[in-house]
């Protein structure tokens, strides 16, 4: 049997929790500006894939089929170590923040374009019928509705996007698990550091979902009592 002894001191020693507590500011910071870009393109690619031309509708759908059906490792390998070898080389945090942008993409498009699909011919008529053009239609019309169908998905993707921000570390970019592997070769207590590390992504992804769930009950709790 073991005889371990668990020391959290030397992790929790300003210098190496500070380090931890930056890598995870750098996460969360990462996680939202691809979560941001990935909702931005992923309204684009879901009204094109919807309503676009068929040539297009079929590249965004193949696009979709191949990131969500290829590990998320093998994709941040290809930008980091494959696009150079073409002439295109990224920095570890932009290519982190790329991959993680295609990576999400492919996912929230079909979330936006399930929340689309959600709301009725019948009002997208009744909306052309009063003058407004399709921009001022989907802003107006299909958006604010579509957005109940989406926001709880929307939120389970960020949080999914975030812990796989984890990923990353394998080419050094900054975020909470290389920290964490800074810590743990310095202090050579693996267990402990990891221990932390797990416990701050759990807590981080507790205190966002409980996050989305009150947006969620105050957004359209006072729509429907208007």
């Amino acid at each position: 049997m073991s005889n371990y002894i668990f020391q959290f001191g030397e992790i929790l020693k300003p210098g190496n929790l500070d380090e931890l507590l930056w890598g995870m500011v750098y996460t969360l910071r990462l996680s939202a500006i691809a979560m941001v870009l990935s909702l931005a393109f992923a309204i684009v690619g879901a009204l094109l894939r919807t309503s676009g031309p068929k040539p297009i509708q079929a590249i965004i759908a193949g696009y979709v089929e191949i990131i969500r059906n290829t590990p998320f490792l093998v994709q941040i390998f290809m930008i980091f170590f494959g696009l150079p070898t073409i002439g295109f080389r990224l920095d570890a945090n932009d290519a982190a923040l790329v991959a993680m942008v295609l990576n999400g993409s492919a996912y929230t498009i079909e979330i936006v374009r399930a929340g689309i699909e959600s709301i009725t011919v019948g009002q997208m008529d009744a909306a052309k019928a009063i003058g407004l053009r399709p921009l001022q239609s989907f802003r107006l019309v299909v958006l604010p509705q579509a957005l109940k169908v989406m926001l709880a998905p929307l939120g389970s993707q960020f949080i999914l996007l975030m812990l796989n921000s984890s990923i990353v570390s394998v080419v050094s970019a900054d975020e909470l698990m290389a920290a964490a592997q800074d810590v743990q070769s310095r202090t050579f207590r693996p267990f402990e550091t990891y221990i932390i590390v797990f416990v701050i992504y759990f807590v981080l992804s507790m205190a966002f979902q409980a996050a989305f769930a009150l947006i969620d009950r105050w957004a359209f709790a006072r729509a429907e009592h208007r």
